[in-house]
């Protein structure tokens, strides 16, 4: 795994624009083996920093984390492909990012400032492990991704 590989993931960007699709760029990485000791396993590492403005410069995957949805409340068995939210968490002036527009405008009167999404989000599909079996999403995973913000805030950390 020596090249860089992209992904199409959905970003929500925070400024109010509308949610659209963008490549996710992932990078390689080695990552210890958890059976065999001393010896590592290629994987990819996403970029997701590449979308987020205001975020602290060379600190990559510090400077954000990233949520899990398995899936929607309700649902009885999970997603077959999962979604991974990445979010921004250190900002370049240490400020709060700004409060996310369009995740806002989803949520309605259940809008919760506390709880907020700040800064631009974006969201990748993948099928077995979040980081290494990552596949291409599309907007039609925006009707799924919306039932999900509408009723869910930001984990708090």
């Amino acid at each position: 795994m020596d090249q860089l590989v992209s992904f199409e993931a959905l970003l929500f960007p925070s400024d109010g624009r509308n949610p659209h699709m963008v490549a996710l760029m992932t990078s390689p990485m080695s990552v210890p083996d958890p059976h065999a000791p001393y010896s590592t396993i290629p994987a990819p590492m996403p970029h997701p920093e590449v979308y987020m403005d205001y975020i602290a410069e060379g600190l990559s995957p510090r400077a954000w984390h990233y949520h899990l949805v398995e899936a929607l409340d309700g649902m009885n068995k999970k997603f077959v492909n999962p979604y991974v939210i990445f979010y921004p968490t250190v900002s370049r002036d240490g400020m709060p990012f700004p409060i996310n527009k369009c995740l806002r405008e989803i949520q309605g009167r259940s809008f919760r400032e506390a709880t907020a999404w700040r800064g631009n989000i974006i969201i990748a599909k993948y099928r077995e492990s979040p980081f290494s079996s990552m596949i291409n999403g599309s907007i039609a995973d925006f009707p799924i991704l919306r039932n999900y913000f509408m009723t869910h805030g930001a984990p708090q950390s």
